[in-house]
């Protein structure tokens, strides 16, 4: 199967999961997206793969997922909620970032074989984390304030407007953050700027197609606050 058709998969299936969790379980269940999301996609970064002809991390949908559940959070509950999923993001990957730095100085035993990958994957972990939260709170706290912006430009109509816009902006300020920090001096800077590139287009490509999918969790909110009054 050609990466382009995983790739596309896999954004409708993270798309269609946040959606999932919001209809179970409401504000925690979007809260729950973007923890799971923010550990899982600075994993997933460290793989290089090719994709319409160009080099890309991986982790970009995941990633921009994030801005998807916390625009959600933001059309339905405001921004001190958003502003709480973002926190409770960071916190997370803080967490896990050093709960595996202490995992790697246990000695492993004579019959483990699983050392060697974990140090090669999580040795990079805290300068990818640094990288991480930098661009995660910059790029955050900056959509909240777009996406709450434009809410009050448009007098709360044209969702697809303020999801795309805020987001696109916020998505280049977490591209060109995350890559400098993360990957300078690691990768040739041909490389790094074709990732940069790559990276926010990619995200670009997913708050795009996230569109109908915001519009089906603001039906779900409504669904669920008749559900809540019932």
């Amino acid at each position: 199967m050609p990466n382009e058709l995983i790739w596309f998969l896999f954004l409708v299936l993270d798309l269609s999961v946040v959606l999932v969790f919001f209809r179970l379980f409401g504000k925690n269940g979007l809260y729950m997206s973007i923890v799971t999301s923010i550990i899982v996609c600075n994993i997933q970064v460290l793989k290089l793969v090719e994709l319409f002809g160009l080099e890309a991390t991986l982790g970009n949908i995941l990633y921009a997922g994030i801005f998807f559940s916390t625009d959600l959070l933001s059309e339905v509950y405001g921004k001190k909620a958003a502003r709480r999923g973002v926190w409770l993001g960071f916190a997370a990957l803080i967490a896990a970032a050093v709960y595996m730095q202490i995992a790697l100085m246990f000695a492993p035993s004579p019959a483990d074989t699983i050392q060697p990958a974990l140090e090669q994957v999580f040795s990079l972990l805290p300068r990818v984390a640094l990288a991480s939260v930098t661009a995660y709170l910059l790029s955050q706290f900056h959509d909240i304030w777009a996406f709450n912006l434009w809410r009050r430009i448009t007098s709360g109509r044209h969702l697809w407007l303020r999801n795309n816009a805020s987001t696109m902006a916020s998505q280049l300020i977490d591209s060109s953050v995350f890559c400098l920090v993360a990957f300078a001096g690691v990768f040739p800077i041909p490389v790094l700027f074709e990732i940069v590139l790559t990276t926010y287009l990619f995200k670009v490509l997913v708050a795009a197609c996230d569109t109908p999918f915001i519009y089906l969790g603001r039906r779900l909110s409504r669904f669920r606050g008749r559900e809540i009054a019932g």
